[in-house]
C-alpha cells in the first residue's frame, strides 16, 4: 500500500506540510518514491498564475532539446526555477542534472484561440515532450499547465525534500496532493508515481485496480491524445475523471456513479432509475474493481475523496474553515491540523463522496442514494 495526503488551505503552505504528514504515516509506505502536485500557487510563482508551467526532470542534453523545441514554437520563458542539486543524492535516488519548473509565455498566435483549443495544445505539447524524452531518457515531463507544479522522485519524501532544498525554494501552494510510495513492482518508473494529471484534473490512489485493462482499452478507444502512458493501473482514475468532466460535462456525482455504480437491484429502488441505468450501461467499461481510495482535485480546485465498494483502503477527511485535509490515516490529519474539531472528522463509506470546494468553508458530503443534481 501507499500513503496519501492532500490539503487545501486559504493561506499558502510549503509542501513540507504535506511531506511531514506523510512521514508520520511512514509505516504505510517504504520511502521508495514521492510525488507532489501543487496548484493555486503562491510564493515566487503567484504572479504567473495565468501562464503555463512546465514541470519535469532533465539532463543537460534534455534542457538543450527542450529549449530548441519550445523556442521554435513561440514559447518564451518568463520565469524558472532550475534546481541543480549540490548535495549527494540519497541512497537509491538517481543523480539528476536539473529539476525544472519553468513558466512560459504563450505563443503569439495562441492569443485569440478558444479556451478548449488552448487546453488541447498545452496537453499535446506535454505529450510530445514526454515522448521526445522517452526516446533517449533526457526528459521526464509531468505537467504543462497554468498554476500547476508537479515533482516526482525515487526516494524517501523528506530525504528528497532535503536533497533539493524544497523548504527554501519559496514554492508555496494552497492545494497540495502528496503520495508516499510503496513499491509493488521490481523497477520504479516515475511516470507510474502518483499523482497523475491531465488538463487540470489530478488524482492519486491507494490500492489496486484489477479492472485496469478494460478501462485502459475503453479510454484509449476515445482517441484522446492525453490518454497515454498507463505505467500504473491507477492512472486511469485521473483519466476517467477527465472523461467525466470534459467529455460528459458532469462532475463528482457522475464520477462516483460511473466508477462504482449501484447494483441492478439497488438501481431499481433509486428515484432516478432510468438515468442511472443509462449511465451505468453507457460507461460500463469504466467500472473499477478495488480496493481503492482515490483523492484528487478538479479543475475548479475542488478537493475530493472517494472509495470503491469494498472500502478496504483507509481514508479520512477533516479540518476547520480555511483548511481541510484528506489523509490515509488520522495521524496525518493530526500532524497537519492538530487544533481541528476531531468530532467533525469523517471517513466516507462505499456510497459516499466527500469534497471541499474552493471557498474552503466546510466539508460537503454526497451519497449515491441522494438526488443526482449537479452537472458540475
Amino acid at each position: 500500500m501507499c500513503r496519501l495526503f492532500a490539503i487545501t488551505s486559504q493561506d499558502p503552505l510549503t509542501p513540507m506540510v504535506a511531506l511531514e504528514a506523510l512521514n508520520v504515516m511512514k509505516e504505510g509506505h517504504d520511502g521508495s518514491g514521492v510525488g507532489l502536485y501543487l496548484s493555486d500557487l503562491a510564493g515566487d510563482f503567484e504572479p504567473y498564475k495565468d501562464y503555463p508551467i512546465l514541470s519535469g526532470i532533465f539532463s543537460n542534453a534534455g534542457m538543450k532539446k527542450l529549449d530548441d523545441y519550445m523556442l521554435a514554437r513561440g514559447f518564451r520563458p518568463k520565469f524558472e526555477r532550475a534546481i541543480r542539486p549540490a548535495k549527494p543524492a540519497p541512497a537509491g535516488t538517481p543523480r539528476r542534472d536539473v529539476y525544472l519548473i519553468s513558466v512560459y509565455d504563450y505563443p503569439d498566435d495562441w492569443k485569440y484561440l478558444p479556451k478548449a483549443e488552448v487546453r488541447l495544445r498545452l496537453m499535446l505539447t506535454r505529450v510530445t515532450l514526454r515522448q521526445m524524452g522517452i526516446e533517449d531518457g533526457s526528459m521526464m515531463v509531468f505537467s504543462f499547465w497554468p498554476d500547476t507544479i508537479m515533482l516526482k522522485e525515487i526516494g524517501d519524501p523528506l530525504e528528497i525534500a532535503d536533497y533539493i532544498d524544497l523548504n527554501d525554494r519559496n514554492i508555496l501552494a494552497r492545494n497540495i496532493l502528496s503520495q508516499g510510495r510503496q513499491n509493488t513492482n521490481y523497477a520504479i518508473t516515475l511516470y507510474a508515481c502518483h499523482p497523475f494529471f491531465v488538463q487540470g484534473v489530478a488524482t492519486m490512489t491507494n490500492g489496486e485496480n484489477t479492472a485496469f485493462v478494460p478501462i485502459r482499452e475503453f479510454l484509449m478507444s476515445r482517441n484522446f491524445p492525453g490518454y497515454v502512458g498507463y505505467q500504473s493501473d491507477s492512472e486511469v482514475f485521473a483519466h476517467i475523471l477527465h472523461y467525466t468532466y470534459y467529455n460528459l460535462g458532469m462532475g463528482l456525482e457522475a464520477y462516483k456513479h460511473i466508477i462504482t455504480p449501484l447494483k441492478d437491484d439497488e438501481l431499481a429502488r433509486h428515484p432516478e432509475t432510468s438515468r442511472l441505468r443509462l449511465l451505468k450501461h453507457t460507461c460500463r467499461p469504466l467500472i473499477i474493481d478495488g480496493p481503492n481510495c482515490v483523492i484528487g482535485f478538479l479543475p475548479d480546485q475542488t478537493l475530493f475523496m472517494v472509495h470503491d465498494s469494498k472500502k478496504l483502503r483507509p481514508g479520512v477527511i477533516g479540518g476547520k474553515p480555511g483548511i481541510y485535509c484528506c489523509s490515509s490515516e488520522i495521524c496525518g490529519l493530526d500532524a497537519a491540523i492538530p487544533d481541528r474539531d476531531r468530532d467533525e472528522d469523517f471517513q466516507p463509506m462505499k456510497y459516499d463522496i466527500v469534497y471541499v470546494d474552493k471557498k474552503r468553508r466546510e466539508i460537503k458530503k454526497w451519497n449515491q442514494w441522494e438526488p443526482f443534481t449537479h452537472p458540475h
